[in-house]
């Protein structure tokens, strides 16, 4: 039998995938996919410079934010420990909004520019990296939904200023 403060097999799941959203990694693979696109993909430099700035840029934007919005987050206040031990994340009053959330949206905008099947695959693990922030009480469902939004109008401001062709896509 299961100690009720042992965390299911949904929430241990959550937790691995939660790292894909990840600022750290999600900076490391930019600048490697940028590296990449310079060395080897001269076709591709515009969009390697967009996803690399809009990286950059929503890795700082939810810090900014956090720092003005004092919103507890979900794991704080549970009654009895934590639900099948959900580990704590973050600062307890950094609930808003998700910054997973915010890259996710990002790059789930920045999907776009990709050839239609690609682009479902990565929308599609961009939302769901995002509700693995639910599942592990880290955010409310609504730190979550503004994050993917404004990381969405985040990359949409950009694209603009960082892709010089406004039709670029990536080519298979």
């Amino acid at each position: 039998m299961k100690s009720p403060l042992m965390p299911t097999r949904a929430e241990e799941t959550a937790e691995a995938l939660t790292w894909g959203a990840d600022e750290h990694v999600l900076l490391a693979l930019a600048a490697a996919g940028w590296l990449y696109a310079w060395t080897r993909r001269p076709s591709v430099r515009p969009v390697a410079n967009h996803v690399l700035a809009v990286s950059l840029v929503t890795a700082v934007l939810p810090h900014i934010l956090k720092s003005f919005f004092d919103q507890t987050r979900p794991d704080r206040l549970t009654v009895r420990g934590h639900r099948h031990g959900i580990p704590i994340s973050g600062r307890s009053h950094d609930a808003f909004p998700s910054g997973h959330a915010v890259h996710m949206g990002a790059l789930a905008s920045a999907a776009g520019l990709l050839p239609r099947g690609p682009r479902r695959a990565f929308r599609a693990v961009a939302v769901g990296l995002s509700l693995t922030r639910i599942v592990l009480l880290a955010h409310w469902a609504s730190d979550v939904v503004a994050g993917f939004a404004l990381g969405a109008a985040v990359e949409r401001l950009l694209r603009p200023r960082a892709l010089v062709k406004r039709n670029a896509r990536v080519r298979p």
